[in-house]
């Protein structure tokens, strides 16, 4: 059996505790609908610093790694997100937020922020939200399917057909093939924890991009290694980016942006509000 081979790797730009892998500008040309991907580690003060902000045309999808945290949602209520659960965010029409989580029982995370390019129907739609623990996200091997569909597991995640995205941990020395579905030919994967062996390796704070011929790719783990792996049908519309924000138009764009104005002095005061809860 052909197995896919790395074209490109990357530790990314560090940034204090964020290392940013991938970006609209470069590698999400590349990888649409995978256009960013931030891959934290922190002391949980993090969390608790983190500025409300805006987003629009896209989906964020968070994953742990390693630690956990809490999270209050607007309309899901409160819990515990920890390693195979999932928060996911679609900004669609215009959203902000970066209040909702907060410190969890750990010390020490470790995760990955991926941006998702939406399709022209669903990207100035209302914004959708999900926040999912271990106990709702499938099992396939020795993975957890967080995005899409793989063998006869689905996940409970609403994102776009055409796209799987899975988190995936390895004891020292286990192999392991992940098959794509058919027209699948954007693929990558990106190492919290250990080193991978896929034709070349692929330590822990890189990426590694691979070839678009919809092959298997194989892999094999030196120490106990943690990662998440990715593959879509290619996304087939420009990306138009403003600050926070990928559409498919730039009228898209305009709408999105619009509606974040409108939405800022709402947002700014009910987060302003929740810190002055906490801290009483």
């Amino acid at each position: 059996m052909s197995e896919r081979a790395i074209i490109y790797r990357t530790r990314g730009h560090g940034h204090g505790p964020i290392t940013r892998l991938v970006s609209p500008h470069n590698l999400g040309e590349q990888l649409k609908p995978f256009v960013f991907l931030d891959l934290f580690r922190s002391e949980q003060t993090f969390v608790a610093t983190m500025p409300i902000h805006p987003h629009s045309g896209i989906a964020t999808v968070t994953v742990l790694t390693q630690g956990d945290m809490t999270f209050v949602g607007p309309a899901e209520g409160a819990g515990t997100l920890a390693y195979g659960g999932v928060e996911w965010m679609r900004a669609s029409g215009g959203v902000w937020h970066g209040d909702e989580m907060a410190r969890g029982t750990q010390p020490h995370i470790v995760g990955f922020q991926l941006w998702v390019a939406l399709p022209p129907e669903t990207e100035s739609a209302e914004v959708d939200r999900q926040y999912l623990d271990a106990s709702h996200t499938p099992t396939v091997g020795p993975a957890r399917l967080i995005l899409g569909s793989y063998q006869a597991a689905t996940s409970p995640v609403r994102a776009p057909a055409g796209m799987n995205y899975l988190l995936v941990t390895l004891a020292d020395g286990a192999s392991w093939t992940y098959e794509p579905p058919p027209g699948h030919r954007v693929g990558w994967l990106a190492v919290s924890h250990g080193m991978l062996e896929t034709g070349e390796p692929v330590q822990a704070g890189e990426l590694a991009v691979f070839t678009d011929d919809g092959a298997p790719i194989h892999v094999v783990a030196r120490g106990e290694t943690r990662f998440v792996i990715a593959s879509a049908v290619p996304h087939p519309h420009p990306l138009i980016t403003g600050d926070y924000s990928v559409h498919t138009s730039s009228d898209a764009l305009i709408h999105g942006e619009r509606r974040i104005a409108e939405l800022r002095p709402n947002a700014l005061s009910t987060a302003a509000g929740r810190r002055v809860a906490e801290i009483g």
